[in-house]
């Protein structure tokens, strides 16, 4: 980090140093402003941590229904892994509008574009970012235009066309579609919200440490599985627990954070293990989980500074644990997880086999959508209603 500093109240995007900017509040005006007591009663999903987070003005708060998500104990897959019950928990961000946890990050940084007056915004995305840019930029009546791959997922690309954004399909990867976006910001005179590209969608993605410490008694787990493409919500909640320390909401423990990644795209977990500072681009990138299809992130030298300052790690586990991972909790749990969170499900069992993970430590997986969204395997079992039915065999 340069340690410079910006004027707030005004449209920015990288900085100076072409890496990302941080809010900074005042936490001991934040601390007189609010406490625990008020906090409680209230409702509106992340927007009741409104203190916490940037716009200033209520009118330009954009909202589609935010709730809190559940914290899931999986009580039966404990019995399995050995667990105690209430240890290994799921985190499921799939209840938010638009069936993910992209609407934490994406109704900040378009409230804060109406805030700062702007009127057209722009984004590469693996899917889900792009449906909660599209949802919020038509609640706020801003245009938006979204550039996926061209395999993402028909039903995302779908969605952000309905929800009124203009979209096209790019023979490429996600990095690629943000070189386009890059590339045109004058030519178009759209706004960049890739991830980290702006300042806002990282205070939006910390309210998932704000709540997940309201839930558990303002006390922190001891480790934290996240799905890791480009970091923002990692590097957020690790933004945020500070934030908590600071007016003395919670204390110094901290959760060990676990970027949670793909084999086929796992430029985090190389950098991690072999002690570098920032990530290279992954070459032939691939994955069926492609929310972490992030070939190279723009914050890949926060997301290793928290990992390695919580004592945590970065891991990598290839699709066919993923897929076995959804399958298995789907069918103990009764939980759809979204392939990119049932990543850190494999990624859990993975450490708990080889030790990085106690079978008695508290730890939370963020299941980041609705595993709806998602192909499933076919069911071809069928009935004749005008035959003989042996109802002792079904």
């Amino acid at each position: 980090m340069t340690g410079e500093r910006y004027e707030p109240d005004r449209v920015h995007g990288l900085s100076d140093a072409g890496k990302p900017l941080l809010v900074r509040y005042d936490l001991d005006a934040l601390g007189r402003a609010v406490d625990k007591e008020v906090l409680a009663p209230r409702t509106g999903g992340f927007w009741r941590y409104r203190e916490f987070l940037p716009v200033r003005r209520s009118e330009n708060v954009v909202s589609l229904g935010e709730v809190v998500t559940p914290l899931i104990p999986l009580t039966r897959l404990a019995d399995s892994l050995g667990l105690k019950g209430g240890q290994a928990i799921v985190k499921d961000e799939g209840r938010l509008p638009t069936g993910s946890f992209k609407a934490r990050g994406l109704a900040l940084a378009v409230a804060m574009a109406k805030e700062l007056g702007l009127e057209h915004l722009a984004m590469p995305t693996n899917g889900n970012a792009g449906a909660a840019m599209a949802a919020y930029a038509r609640r706020a009546g801003l245009r938006s235009t979204v550039f996926c791959p061209d395999d993402t997922p028909e039903i995302n690309i779908s969605e952000i066309e309905l929800q009124g954004a203009t979209v096209y399909r790019v023979n490429g990867l996600i990095n690629d579609c943000g070189k386009i976006v890059g590339d045109g910001k004058e030519a178009a005179g759209w706004f960049d919200c890739s991830t980290l590209k702006e300042p806002y969608r990282i205070e939006g993605k910390k309210t998932m440490g704000l709540e997940l410490a309201e839930q558990l008694g303002w006390e922190l787990p001891d480790a934290i599985f996240y799905p890791t493409g480009g970091g923002t919500g990692l590097i957020g909640m690790w933004k945020v627990f500070d934030e908590l320390e600071a007016i003395g909401w919670i204390g110094p423990k901290r959760p060990r954070m676990i970027a949670v990644q793909a084999s086929g795209c796992a430029p985090i977990v190389k950098a991690y293990e072999a002690g570098e500072e920032h990530a290279a681009l992954w070459a032939d990138a691939h994955t069926l989980a492609a929310g972490i299809r992030v070939p190279v992130a723009v914050g890949d030298f926060l997301i290793l500074r928290a990992v390695r300052d919580s004592g945590g790690f970065a891991i990598a586990v290839p699709d066919e644990e993923i897929l076995a991972a959804r399958d298995e909790v789907a069918r103990t749990d009764g939980l759809l997880l979204c392939p990119e969170g049932a990543a850190t499900l494999a990624a859990y069992k993975q450490a708990l086999a080889d030790g990085r993970v106690q079978r008695d430590e508290r730890v939370v997986l963020y299941n980041c959508a609705t595993g709806l969204k998602y192909p499933m395997p076919p069911v071809t079992r069928k009935l004749d209603r005008t035959g003989t039915i042996d109802y002792a065999a079904l």
